[in-house]
Formats: C-alpha cells, sequence, structure tokens
C-alpha cells in the first residue's frame, strides 16, 4: 500500500497551530486533568458513598468514559496527551532518574491485555461504578503503578506495555483523523541527528538532552498510523527542521496497511496485538451485556451449569465464554474458510483481518458509553456543587440542582443505532481494503467470511440495544 497523502495540517491553523505548538500546552492539560484526578479522589474517599452523588463515580464511570470515547474519534489520544500519571512520573523522575531497561520477554502486549481484562472483570464483579471509595483507590494505584515502573525503567515503559486504558486508546486511535507524520520524507533521509527519536542536545553540553524525543520508540520517518503513539508532541517539539505535521488523513484507512511499522513491526506478525484488538471487540460486547436483564438468565442458568452460589465462578465462566471461546469458534471459522478460499494458512488469515473488526468495535464502545454521557450529562453540575459543599462546607457554587440529569434513554436510542452502523460500515470497507492486500485477485471471496461475521456482531449488538436496560448488581444469583 502506498502512502497516503494528506491534503491539511492542523499545526498551520490559525489559533489551534499555535496552541497545539506552544511548549507548555501538553503540562497545562496535565495539571488541569491532575487537580480533576485529585478532587475525584479527594471526594471519593471523604465523600458521601452513594454513586450518583460522588465525583469519584460519576465522572469516572460516566463522564470520562464517554468522553474518552468521543475524543479518541474526533481528535485522537488526546487524554494520552494530558494524562495526569505521566506529569506524576515525571516529577518523580527528576529525584530519581531510571536507567533500568523493560524486559526483553516483556515487550509485548500481554501484560496489558491481562490487566485489561482484568479491570472488565472487577468492574462487572464488583460493580465499581457503585463505589466510590473503591473507584477512588482504582486511581490512586494507577498513579501508584505508573510511578513504580516508570522511576525503575527508562523510556514510556508503562504506557507501551502496561496501561490497559492506553491499549484501548492505541487501537481506538487508529480510526482518528489525524495522525503525526513527517512532512517531507527526503528531510528525514538527510537528517543526521534524528533528535524525533533521541531528543534535541544542547550545542554547549552534547549529553545533555534539553527536549526528549519519542519515550515509544517511534522512529518518525518509519512511523505509520497512531498505534503506540501517546500524541504528547515530544518529537515535534524536538525536530529541529519543523518537519512532523499533525495531518489530516483518511479514519481507519491504517487498519489495512501492510507495512512494516517503526516500534511495532508488521501488524500481520503479532499475535499480542491479534489478541489485544480481540479483546477490545469482544470485550466491547460483554461490557454491555452487563447492562440489560437477560444477563440474569443467562447467570442463572450458568449456575446451575456448574453449582455455583457466588458470582465469581458464573462470571468468570462468562469471560471464558465471551473472550476466549465466541473468538476461537467465531474468528477461527472466518478465518478457516478465508483460508480455503485462498490456499493460504489459517494464521495469515487471522492475523491479517482481525485489525477489520475495530471500527464496529469502536463503535459498539461509543454505543455503550455514549448512552451513559448523554444520559447522565449534566449530572456533573449538581455532583460538582455537592462536592464543594461536602469538602469545604460552603456552598461557594450554589444548592446542587439534582433535576440536572441529561438526555432520556429512548431518545440517545437513534444515536446509538447510528454508531453501531458507522461502525459496521467502516468494518466492512476495512475488510475490503485487506482482502484485496492479500489476495487481490479474489479480494470478494476471502473477505465474505469475514463481512458475514462482522454483520452477525451487528445484529448481535443491535439486539442487545433493544433490551430492557438494568444494570447487573452483586447478588444476582440470589
Amino acid at each position: 500500500m502506498t502512502t497516503p497523502t494528506f491534503g491539511s495540517d492542523a499545526f498551520s491553523w490559525p489559533l489551534v497551530g499555535a496552541a497545539l505548538r506552544w511548549k507548555h500546552a501538553r503540562t497545562t492539560l496535565q495539571l488541569t486533568l491532575l487537580a480533576v484526578a485529585a478532587l475525584m479522589v479527594l471526594h471519593g474517599l471523604a465523600g458521601p458513598q452513594l454513586a450518583p452523588a460522588n465525583l469519584a463515580t460519576v465522572l469516572t464511570w460516566v463522564h470520562y468514559r464517554g468522553l474518552l470515547i468521543v475524543a479518541l474519534l474526533a481528535v485522537g489520544n488526546l487524554f494520552c496527551t494530558g494524562c495526569p500519571f505521566i506529569l506524576a512520573r515525571d516529577a518523580a523522575r527528576r529525584v530519581h532518574a531510571p536507567t533500568a531497561r523493560w524486559p526483553r520477554w516483556l515487550r509485548r502486549k500481554w501484560p496489558a491485555i491481562v490487566l485489561f481484562v482484568a479491570i472488565l472483570f472487577v468492574y462487572e464483579l464488583f460493580d465499581l461504578w457503585a463505589l466510590p471509595r473503591a473507584t477512588a483507590w482504582l486511581v490512586l494505584g494507577y498513579f501508584g503503578a505508573a510511578l513504580a515502573i516508570d522511576t525503575v525503567f527508562a523510556g514510556a515503559s508503562f504506557c507501551k506495555y502496561v496501561c490497559p486504558i492506553g491499549q484501548f486508546n492505541f487501537v481506538t486511535s487508529m480510526l482518528s483523523p489525524f495522525e503525526l507524520r513527517a512532512r517531507e520524507p527526503a528531510t528525514c533521509s538527510a537528517c543526521r541527528t534524528v533528535d524525533c527519536i533521541k531528543g534535541r542536545r544542547a550545542p554547549e553540553a552534547p549529553l545533555q538532552v534539553v527536549r526528549r524525543g519519542c519515550e515509544l520508540a517511534l522512529f518518525m520517518p518509519a512511523k505509520v498510523g497512531n498505534l503506540d503513539c501517546t500524541l504528547c508532541l515530544d518529537c515535534v517539539q524536538a525536530c529541529p527542521h519543523d518537519n512532523i505535521a499533525l495531518a489530516v488523513r483518511v479514519p481507519a484507512l491504517e487498519l489495512a496497511d501492510g507495512r512494516r511499522r517503526s516500534g511495532i513491526g508488521r501488524l500481520a506478525q503479532r499475535w499480542d496485538l491479534a489478541v489485544l484488538v480481540t479483546v477490545f471487540v469482544f470485550g466491547a460486547l460483554l461490557n454491555a451485556l452487563g447492562m440489560i436483564a437477560p444477563v440474569y438468565s443467562l447467570e442463572r442458568q450458568i449456575a446451575g451449569a456448574i453449582g455455583a452460589t457466588t458470582e465469581a465462578p458464573v462470571l468468570s465462566v462468562l469471560f471464558v465464554l465471551a473472550l476466549v471461546v465466541a473468538p476461537a469458534l467465531l474468528l477461527g471459522g472466518a478465518a478457516s474458510w478465508s483460508a480455503i478460499v485462498t490456499g493460504t494458512s489459517i494464521r495469515r488469515q487471522l492475523l491479517a483481518f482481525v485489525y477489520g473488526l475495530v471500527p464496529f468495535g469502536a463503535g459498539t464502545w461509543a454505543a455503550h458509553y455514549g448512552f451513559h454521557l448523554l444520559t447522565g450529562l449534566f449530572t456533573v453540575v449538581p455532583v460538582t456543587q455537592s462536592a464543594v459543599l461536602d469538602l469545604a462546607g460552603q456552598a461557594w457554587l450554589g444548592a446542587p440542582r439534582w433535576t440536572w440529569v441529561g438526555m432520556q434513554p429512548g431518545t440517545v436510542f437513534p444515536l446509538q443505532l447510528g454508531l453501531l452502523t458507522l461502525g459496521t460500515m467502516g468494518s466492512l470497507g476495512v475488510t475490503y481494503l485487506i482482502a484485496e492486500r492479500e489476495s487481490p485477485s479474489r479480494a470478494i471471496a476471502a473477505a465474505a467470511p469475514w463481512l458475514a461475521l462482522t454483520l452477525l456482531l451487528f445484529v448481535t449488538a443491535v439486539w442487545m440495544l433493544t433490551q430492557p436496560m438494568e444494570m447487573r448488581a452483586a447478588g444476582a444469583l440470589g
């Protein structure tokens, strides 16, 4: 696939470009989110333990998740740009500079995948959305993990290999309409200092780095797409040639790009990335399943089959069915079909075509998180007013306006259906592009099983949207 051209560079836009290039832009965003995180934690630990009245649960499970998916799809990896964990880590590194390198045998996504699944499991098992204090401790745990790992290991090991939120952001940002890219490849070819990855050094002190380069080892001339890019803009600040653009591009096109990527390699050769995408797609359906009433019946059937009286083993079986058995059967079946058609291996077909499901997965997450965001959009106002009253003892922002909520669930449904449809259409298009790349002479036949699988998942997701909404609660087996 040839490198697609881009028609615009956000760095050249009036006002926007200047704001993005401002050397303190990221720090300002990080400080803002750090202040919000501190307020959330404080209210989560010391405020009322009623979820709808606590900033920790409202901001985390209603607003943060919804705004996260909106930002990822509309702009890119904006929340990694402003990640407050990295601000705290950078401060700690001024006291203790890390020297160790992340172990070679862990330089894949497996730790992050395990943590991704673990957070989904713990969220469902303990109903974290209803536990302000537990949510606050989860946020503190994130800060602690980032500090513990990145004050020992150099680079951005936590972001690249450990952080489950980061992996969610990386996968979703592959659908973003923006991408950091070299403006003129010839300029990069002539560059001898490679500051974009090594960092800019002081002329009078060559050993002193005054502006760091990419900590995630994405060498700009060989960078393809947004995978593993935190949009930190360090490479932009470090480049002495002003040769990096925040380019407008065709969303999701990188999913069908088979080129070797700096710091990543070829997507079709990475089992860990394929598994990450699988968890991203099927985890979206599993997470949404917890919102609908039929899950109670399903849990009772599983409990009866295994003789369980508590939720943990039942939920474990449900996770295995949703994240292991179903993907193995569905993805394996589609890969087997396309392998027979093309005369290639099942492995090759699976590792090539699984990325075509990313837009559908993002549409499912957006439909789910969008529901919570839109139905509770204005709750942040009375909860913030209440938090100020709880923590300061004064109603500085006025009396809480508890009547401020959001859209009615019925009015959100068309938007959810639209997001699912857009995601499915994106998956159908990307899948066909992958088929053209893999089997130009038999593209339709090679793509057929994957197109059918996408439509099957779409029908499943629509069915889930039409079911009665009822958040699962612990003790549902009783």
